[in-house]
């Protein structure tokens, strides 16, 4: 069972991201401030998930939760800040779109540039420990994914509606055949070797 805050009584959002691994698409970030009257006592990190699990929490989430939102940084920003910064981009954004201002936030991972004006805990494999970030793992990532397969519907030779942009076999083998896309980041080793582009 994921605890559902870290202090007791604070407003607090949290905060995770999907798709940074990926050659392609953007990086996506959720924050999610879950409502105390209204727990959603499946939640759990979105990797456990199934995709149907995963679609039907998101809908829970999205109608439960105090307040929620979902932030894309697209490739081209990806290449001018580098995907660690888009990362966090992407999470500060998503926290400034929120209806309700939370206390503090509760960032997935280790490390995080601070809010200008909310304090913020970064928990290592948090999305596995609070319901929060829970939460924001599932929207990042099935608010991606879905971008993703509507990407494939017109850059079908990349396999983005199964590999969602991540660097499989079938999504590198057709970088080979067709080049790089608009969605592609440039700045990421799309090949093993870059020259088999050429």
């Amino acid at each position: 069972m994921l605890e559902f805050c870290l202090v007791e009584g604070r407003l607090e959002a949290g905060c995770d991201e999907a798709g940074r691994g990926c050659l392609a698409g953007p990086v996506v970030a959720a924050a999610v401030i879950l409502d105390d009257d209204h727990r959603i006592e499946a939640l759990n990190d979105s990797k456990q998930l199934t995709k149907k699990k995963r679609d039907a929490l998101r809908l829970e989430i999205e109608s439960k939760a105090l307040a929620w939102a979902v932030v894309a940084v697209s490739p081209q920003e990806i290449d001018e800040v580098n995907i660690l910064n888009a990362s966090f981009l992407a999470m500060k954004r998503a926290v400034d779109q929120l209806q309700t201002k939370p206390e503090h936030l509760l960032i997935d991972g280790n490390r995080f540039n601070a809010h200008e004006s909310i304090p913020h805990s970064c928990i290592i494999k948090g999305d596995a420990k609070y319901q929060s970030i829970a939460a924001a793992s599932i929207l990042a990532k099935t608010h991606r994914d879905e971008l993703m397969e509507t990407l494939a519907l017109e850059f079908p030779h990349y396999a983005w509606d199964k590999n969602k942009g991540y660097p499989t076999k079938a999504h590198r083998e057709g970088i080979q055949k067709k080049g790089l896309s608009p969605h592609h980041r440039s700045s990421f080793k799309q090949l093993p070797d870059q020259l088999q582009l050429f």
